[in-house]
């Protein structure tokens, strides 16, 4: 039999765990195996940049799970500081370019990965490409950032946008011993909650030390006269100072490449695939992680959602498929969770808006509880806010922001999203109890409670 040449374009979590995953399931007889990498590192966690930015993680090789050499000592053709510039369809084949010489060359495939992750949102704006600010998407983007802070002088830092990365960024920077200013579009941080919760966390910010600025429109970063960032304006009138500019404002997929080639892309720009992850109408092309939009299972519709748990999972049932295998992804339910400094932050599921969009008709149930049994020492509070469909009562969607425990109890809720269960199925659930690790009634369970209760008094 002739062997096949399979090509990665990507090599973070996605890419190299389908070519990880192929490779066990095919050896280097049956299965050649490119792979293209515009960075330096390969299969590391994104996720704890702001750790290591922060200093709680010690050195930035600790978040690469495996490293180029590892990759090629399993007979994986890995190409790092190489960036495929155009895909040929027609041809089978793409062409990669070399970042450190300039020379391009083509590469045929029979069976294609197109793993191209997500990129930072820059907003077209006077100075947003001056020395000093920075987007943080990949561990190139980390190092680059960490290169400015050990070069700056100064200790004052604006953090555009407070989604995820925002958030964590800021309290990254607070930690380095940095005067943090948040500058955001919304009418309150995380905008992946619902305001009422987002305020929570603004409260939280505030009491930190971290100055956070809502409906700040950003309009320019301002420059020295060697072309250093030095402020940001607004829309406002308003400038804050900064020796360093980090963009928090969120990511898109990096899917040039694909669109250019005609590949079918999603409202989101994400590229499409079944649920083996081959993209729609292409048997022999496969795509993965952040370039993607998956299903969501609760509104019914394909969303853009990067996280690197969903890549992992792509990436291997790209790989069972490419190795002659069997596996699907069905989809997501949104789940996420983050903090700043002591505070826990999670969701899963619809927020009111997003139910809206799916014109569902809802009840919400809102409570305030703690981690522990309340004489329990230690015991902090913990805010959950539960969304249900009204005539049904099916769970759409879960809140929580607290102290410690806090978060991880999403799971409950996100398990319960993907069995499509009702709040009233969800009083019944056993879950663990010790007055160490929660109340005799969990705080999930008193907002499924109160969402009954919702329910019933909402009628049809």
């Amino acid at each position: 039999m002739a062997t096949e040449r399979l090509v990665v374009v990507g090599g973070d979590a996605a890419g190299m765990s389908a070519a990880s995953q192929a490779r066990r399931l095919r050896g280097p007889a049956e299965l050649e195996i490119v792979a293209f990498e515009r960075g330096h590192f390969t299969s590391y966690s994104a996720c704890g940049i702001p750790y290591w930015v922060g200093g709680q993680v010690a050195e930035r090789d600790h978040l690469i799970a495996r490293t180029p050499e590892e990759h090629r000592a399993r007979d994986i053709d890995l190409r790092t500081r190489t960036e495929v510039v155009e895909l040929d369809l027609p041809g089978s084949r793409v062409r990669a370019r070399d970042l450190d010489t300039g020379s391009e060359s083509w590469t045929g495939y029979d069976k294609l990965v197109l793993a191209t992750g997500a990129r930072p949102v820059r907003p077209r704006l006077p100075g947003i490409g001056a020395h000093g600010v920075h987007g943080i998407q990949s561990l190139d983007d980390g190092q680059r950032l960490m290169d400015t802070l050990r070069r700056t002088e100064g200790r004052r830092a604006v953090v555009v946008g407070a989604g995820y990365i925002g958030v964590e960024m800021a309290e990254a920077l607070v930690a380095r011993g940095y005067e943090v200013t948040v500058l955001h579009r919304g009418e309150q941080p995380m905008a992946t909650l619902d305001p009422d919760m987002g305020g929570l966390v603004h409260s939280a910010m505030n009491r930190m030390g971290i100055r956070t600025v809502s409906r700040a429109e950003v309009t320019k970063i301002l420059t020295d006269e060697e072309g250093r960032a030095r402020a940001v304006a607004t829309s406002a009138g308003e400038e804050y100072e900064a020796d360093v500019v980090v963009l928090g404002i969120g990511v898109e997929p990096r899917t040039a490449l694909a669109r250019a080639a005609g590949l079918p892309l999603g409202p989101s720009g994400g590229i499409l695939t079944d649920l083996s992850m081959r993209v729609r109408g292409h048997e022999n092309i496969w795509s993965g992680g952040d370039c993607v939009e998956v299903l969501d299972l609760v509104a019914g519709r394909t969303r853009h959602i990067p996280l690197g748990t969903h890549a992992n999972k792509h990436g291997q049932v790209i790989g069972s498929g490419v190795g002659g295998g069997y596996a699907t992804f069905p989809g997501v339910v949104g789940t996420a969770v983050s903090k700043v400094c002591d505070l826990e932050i999670a969701r899963t599921g619809l927020r009111e808006r997003d139910a809206l969009e799916a014109g569902l008709r809802f009840v919400t149930a809102t409570i305030t509880s703690t981690n522990t049994a309340g004489y329990y020492p230690g015991a902090v509070e913990m805010t959950v806010k539960m969304l249900a469909e009204r005539r049904t009562g099916r769970l759409l969607g879960v809140q929580i922001v607290g102290g410690a425990g806090a978060a991880k109890r999403v799971d409950i809720a996100a398990v319960a999203l993907t069995a499509g269960m009702t709040v009233d199925r969800m009083v019944s659930l056993d879950l663990g109890y010790a007055p160490p690790f929660s109340p005799v009634w969990d705080p999930i369970l008193v907002a499924a409670r109160k969402a009954v209760s919702a329910v019933r008094s909402a009628g049809v």
